[in-house]
């Protein structure tokens, strides 16, 4: 066996691991999403956020970040960069104020034990609604049920990846969540 081999095995193990486990590994990706935004908005703006977490996902956001005076309902979704397709996105996250949708691209580094993150955003500018998803697929339910049919999810529509601007740094996201500037040196 190469080493080369040996990698694909590594690798092969650690997507098993992460499938069996991911709650957790979503879990994961959030506090780091968070930990990234936190410090982001602090260090760089001087401003603190405030996260609250929803404990029940029926109104199709995961958090609710506040800082500089707006609030942003915000539903994550996480793939690997190279992920193609559409997000399936909640339609009563549109009747939140300033709802919107944070795709979180991760590249892992398993020597480092860290991953980097980038983005995909789906929302307006703060204060503003979601975009209309007007015209956007109705999503089926992906489990089949018994009988093997999967029925239409009314309240989910699946928006493209198109639909999403590129957001290629948190600094970026930041700004344009929360509608921040730098501040002016003395």
């Amino acid at each position: 066996m190469t080493s080369d081999d040996d990698a694909k095995d590594d690798v092969d193990a650690v997507a098993l691991d992460t499938f069996l486990k991911s709650t957790f590994y979503e879990k994961v990706v959030e506090h780091v999403f968070i930990s990234e935004v936190l410090q982001e908005a602090w260090y760089r703006f001087r401003k603190a956020v405030e996260v609250l977490r929803a404990e029940v996902d029926a109104s199709g956001y995961d958090v609710v970040l506040e800082c500089n005076g707006f609030l942003r309902h915000v539903q994550l979704k996480t793939s690997m960069p190279d992920k193609k397709g559409r997000q399936p996105v909640n339609i009563a996250l549109a009747e939140k104020p300033s709802g919107c949708v944070v795709w979180i691209l991760r590249n892992e580094d398993h020597k480092s034990c860290r991953m980097s993150l980038s983005y995909l955003f789906f929302g307006d500018t703060p204060g503003k609604p979601l975009p209309s998803m007007e015209g956007f697929v109705v999503a089926r339910r992906p489990t089949p049920k018994k009988d093997g049919s999967k029925p239409l999810r009314q309240s989910i529509r699946l928006v493209p990846k198109g639909q999403f601007a590129v957001v290629p740094s948190t600094r970026k996201l930041v700004e344009r969540l929360f509608a921040l500037t730098l501040p002016q040196e003395p």
